[in-house]
Formats: C-alpha cells, structure tokens, sequence
C-alpha cells in the first residue's frame, strides 16, 4: 500500500456523507482492487473511458439511474480513487483493507449502513464497467422491481471465443434432472454461478453436480466453458435477505475468496427467489481485465458518439477524434434549434470539457481544445493548433476568427472579430495580465505574446511582446504603423560568452 490505513481511513472519513436514510436504495461500487493484468502502477479503476475514470462513470450512472445512495468500497490506490470522485452527497467510502473477493467487499461496504435505519434495496456493481450508463442501471432497477425477486444478476453473453471467456459461467437449471425427469416450471431458472477458475479446477473425467429444489443437475466440464452466459458482476437484493445470508458466505474456493457469485446458491437454499434479466445494449455490461479490453471499451463509446453526431456535424474521421460528452449534448441541443451547424472537425481533434461551439466553426487535422474556450461564428483553426485555459480562464474567439496552423494560444485571452493569427504564433495571457487583441489585427512569423493588450487594425510580425499595450498608430499617409522585430531587451547576457572566445 501506499499509505497506511490511518491515513486511508483519515481521507475516508473526510470524503464520506453522510447516508440518506429516507431514500430506500443503496448502491455499493467495487472499486478495491488494483487489476494486476491492466500492468499499471495506476488503479485498475482510475482507467478512462473517454477521457473519465471508468468508477467515475460507474459512479454517475448509480447516482443518475437509481437515484439513491453509494458506498464505494477501496482498497488499493484507495486514496487516488477517493480523490479522484471526491466529497458528494449520499456517498461513503468503504476500506477494504485485504482483499478478500467481492463477498468480503460486500461485507465490508454493509457495515457503512445503520441496520436499524435502513431497509430496501441494495446494488453491487463493479467499478471497471465502464460503458454502463443512466439509462442500463434504470432498467435494471425497474426489472428487479416488477419481479418480485429477492435477487437478480445482470447477465451478458460473451461472443468471442469461449476459451478467451474468463467470466464466471451462469449455471441454470436444464430441462431435465439427472434421472431424467422433466424440471417442469424450474427449467431455466438460475441454480448458480460458477466462477472460470472453478470450472478449470473440475475434472474432466467426473461431472459438476447441482442440487435445487430437490434435484441434482449434472454438467460437464465441457458444457461449463462453453456456456456463453456469463455474470456481468450487477446485482440487486433485497437488504434484509442479503444481510442474513452474506456474512455467512464460505472463501472454499480455488482462490480462498468469499465470492458473492456464492449468494445465489444460498438464496436458492433459503427458498428465496433469484432472478436474472439482460440488458437492451448488450456491450454496458463490459468489464476489462487488460489493455486491450479497454481499447475495445473506448472504441464502443467513440461509436456510441459518433453515431449520435454523424447527421449534424462532420466527423472527417469516425475513428479518431474526441468530444467530451457536454459538448455533445450541447452539439445535439444547438442542432434542436433548426439551424445548420456547418461544424467540421478533422481528424484527430480533441474538444474537451468547457469549450463552447459556434455555427460555421472547422477544426482542422490535430487541433486541441480544452477548456473555457468559446467560439463564435466563421472561425476556423489551422492543423496541428493548441487552443487551452486553465480552470475558471475564458478564452473568446469572436466571429470570422482565423487561426493557422501549430499556433499555442493559452489561458485568458480574447481575439475580437476578424483577427488573422498566422503560423508560428504562442500567446499566453494570464489571470493578472490577460491578452486583447483588437478587430482586425494581423499577427504573423515567429511571435510570442504575453499579457498584453492590441489596438485594432494592427500588424505584428516576428516579435516578442510581454506586458505591453500596442496602440494604433496612422502615419500621415494614412497606413497604420507596423510592428516589426520588436524584442525587449534581454536579461542575463553577462551569463553568455562566446565559444571562440574559450
């Protein structure tokens, strides 16, 4: 660990709210393990779906889609993901200090709830599914409730390859017993589930047997690697059945771990009645393991975006560009108002959270943009150009604003209508010393401004402007004064000799 439980706990308790007790739902976030085939010194969960941490994302879901409270349970990097969702209302976090499997954790994030206050439902979702959203967790809440069930498991259906599948197998009742006999109403329903590494650990010599309701079920070791099946790690209970059955869940296993996978064996034992529905987007249920399961996940949502731009804006190349998700929703908003967008954005740009679209706006090949940037109308953007604030900086580009390419302009600055901003150009402005730049300026060749303020109408090439006012100045025949080579004076020449003179 990298810091020590007092410490964790300390930050756990400073981040943590206070739970809701007059709302009937609790949703628990497994967020505690570290994922060691990911090989990354960074938590498994502090991995980004575009460009957001997939327990973030997890986390906004649960809070948009079942309205409720959140226990977050952490264990390794628990400080990074603590600090990385931050304090929110109705949220706890859980430390699970040694991890013990997903029961344990369960365990671990129950012991947050006041047994005496709280009754209702309870979810476990984990922290890596990333491509789940609002809308899938919604459904899921509403299927749990209409069932009656006192249990329910989300379930998914792998399609590659069935020796690549390394999710626990769901195991349901077979049409007939092993004598034989028809199952009747049983058939179908779910007996289990049985984790990959326990599927492996069986002999292929001697059939898996199954008890449920009175009747053994048998199944080769074939049958269960084949089973396509498989537990999407979602889950609804009931409190009261989850408290009196979870803290009796045994770690005999193949990984000496207390799986919560185990609940459904003794829900069914206790007679209590377990569920299982499907999601309508199949791929929300996706979990990662590994790099190149993440890229997958990535590719999926940057799909899920473009799908939904693709008849209002030009995306010149569907498999490399970046939206963030307010600025799509902005996008689709704009487009509701009737007017054509004429957006273009070329391959391989990236518009980040807090920057502002305007109508007639072309981003051309590798432009970035991050942050208060806003636009406003007829702008374009040169390749390769970087456009950036920090927090709470604006950075205004009026209309009919030019912007060539590799140019870096940065923090607070405003570019009035119809300025020209050529190759070859940074400017910065800061809180304390903003850049103006006036209508109509002209700024060329190798130029670097900083905090500084331009009349209208000026022409600036290759310069070095720091803290300066340029004024308009027209000369008796009417031109305006150019500013050419200008460069202050330099500090610190006594530091520099000449080599011929060593």
């Amino acid at each position: 660990m990298d810091t020590t439980t007092g410490e964790v706990l300390k930050v756990a308790e400073e981040l943590s709210s206070s739970i809701d007790y007059q709302s009937k739902e609790v949703a628990i976030i497994l967020a505690a393990g570290h994922g060691k085939r990911i090989k990354s010194h960074r938590s498994k969960m502090l991995h980004s779906i575009w460009g957001v941490p997939t327990v973030e994302r997890v986390y906004n879901s649960c809070v948009t889609g079942a309205h409720g409270n959140t226990i977050i349970v952490v264990g390794i990097k628990a400080v990074d993901v603590m600090n990385v969702i931050g304090k929110r209302e109705k949220n706890a976090f859980a430390f699970q200090e040694v991890q013990k499997g997903t029961g344990h954790a369960v365990q671990v994030a129950l012991d947050k709830l006041d047994k005496e206050k709280f009754d209702g439902i309870v979810y476990v979702l984990p922290g890596d599914m990333g491509l789940i959203d609002a809308e899938s967790v919604s459904e899921f809440r509403q299927n749990f409730k209409n069932s009656g069930s006192d249990m329910m498991v989300l379930t998914g259906v792998y399609e590659g390859p069935v020796e690549e599948n390394n999710y626990g197998r769901i195991i349901r009742v077979k049409e007939k017993d092993i004598k034989g006999k028809s199952s009747g109403q049983d058939s179908g329903k779910v007996i289990g589930i049985m984790e990959y590494k326990d599927i492996l650990a069986i002999s292929a010599d001697k059939p898996y047997e199954v008890t449920y309701n009175g009747r053994t079920y048998q199944f080769t070791k074939d049958e269960l690697i084949s089973n396509r099946e498989y537990n999407s790690g979602v889950y609804a209970f009931k409190f009261k059945q989850l408290m009196e059955l979870v803290f009796s869940l045994s770690s005999e296993n193949a990984q000496n771990e207390v799986y919560i996978t185990d609940l459904i064996y003794a829900f069914n034992k206790a007679f209590y009645t377990v569920g299982a529905a499907s999601p309508s987007k199949p791929y929300v249920v996706m979990g990662f393991n590994d790099k190149s399961v993440l890229k997958d996940m990535e590719n999926i949502f940057r799909q899920h975006v473009y799908d939904s731009l693709k008849n209002l804006i030009e995306i010149d190349d569907p498999e490399d560009f970046f939206i963030e998700e307010d600025v799509v929703k902005q996008i689709i908003d704009q487009d509701k108002k009737g007017v054509p967008l004429d957006i273009r954005v070329g391959r391989g740009v990236h518009i980040g959270k807090g920057v502002r679209l305007n109508y007639n706006l072309h981003l051309k090949k590798n432009v970035y943009v991050q942050g208060g940037v806003v636009f406003g109308k007829n702008v374009t953007v040169g390749e390769n150009t970087h456009l950036s604030t920090y927090p709470e900086q604006t950075m205004e580009i009026r209309d009919n604003v030019q912007i060539y390419s590799g140019d870096m302009i940065k923090g607070n600055v405003i570019l009035e209508e119809n300025v020209i901003i050529e190759s070859g150009v940074i400017m910065t402005g800061s809180d304390e010393f903003p850049i103006r730049i006036g209508k109509n300026v002209l700024i060329k060749g190798t130029t670097y401004i900083f905090g500084s303020v331009i009349e209208e109408d000026v022409f600036i090439e290759h310069s070095i402007i720091v803290k300066k006012k340029i004024h308009k100045i027209v000369k008796k025949n009417g031109e305006i004064q150019k500013i050419r080579f200008y460069n202050p004076m330099p500090a610190g020449v006594d530091c520099i000799e000449s080599l011929e003179n060593l």
